[in-house]
């Protein structure tokens, strides 16, 4: 017993040693927050308005981005889908919401799953731009959502994709 006890003095000596170690060195050597050499705001608005996001303007440009989608090629990019989402006519839910005819619907409204608060509080329906501003980064179109993916940041494999949930539908849209 007296061989346990200085065990687990042990241990906690250690533990003690270690956390004072890491303030004082926190005291010692601060730290200041680098600073911004120089901004590049301009570059981005420009790069944000070739991509489909919303321009100055507030529009998408949607037409132009779906002109280089790829039917096929977004069959072969949802595949990373298919382990939280279902594409098949009558399929059920997995992770994800099921995704036959999700263009077009009201967002969060299919009845046998549980959406996020933030996703059923958003409103709106899944159309083409509200569909590739989603999937561009999910986390920050609809902030709260529960959906963990990172996003397709690639505009071919984004449109590619949505063209293809677009014909996996009993409706699909008509193209702008």
């Amino acid at each position: 017993m007296k061989f346990l006890n200085q065990i687990i003095a042990a241990v906690l000596l250690t533990i003690v040693i270690i956390f004072v170690i890491n303030k004082s060195s926190d005291v010692i050597y601060r730290v200041e927050a680098p600073k911004i050499a120089f901004k590049i705001e301009e570059k981005e608005k420009n790069v944000s308005q070739n991509s489909g996001e919303k321009s100055a303007e507030g529009d998408t440009d949607i037409k132009a981005l779906l002109a280089i989608g790829n039917l096929d090629h977004g069959k072969k990019i949802f595949n990373t889908c298919k382990s939280c989402h279902s594409i098949k006519k009558g399929g059920g839910n997995k992770i994800g919401p099921a995704l036959w005819g999700v263009l077009g619907r009201s967002m969060a409204s299919i009845s046998d799953y549980k959406y996020s608060k933030a996703l059923s509080e958003f409103g709106g329906e899944w159309n083409f731009e509200t569909m590739n501003i989603f999937l561009i980064k999910p986390k920050n179109y609809i902030k709260g959502t529960k959906m963990s993916y990172a996003g397709l940041k690639n505009e071919k494999d984004r449109v590619s994709v949505i063209l293809y949930l677009n014909q996996n539908t009993d409706k699909p849209i008509n193209l702008p």
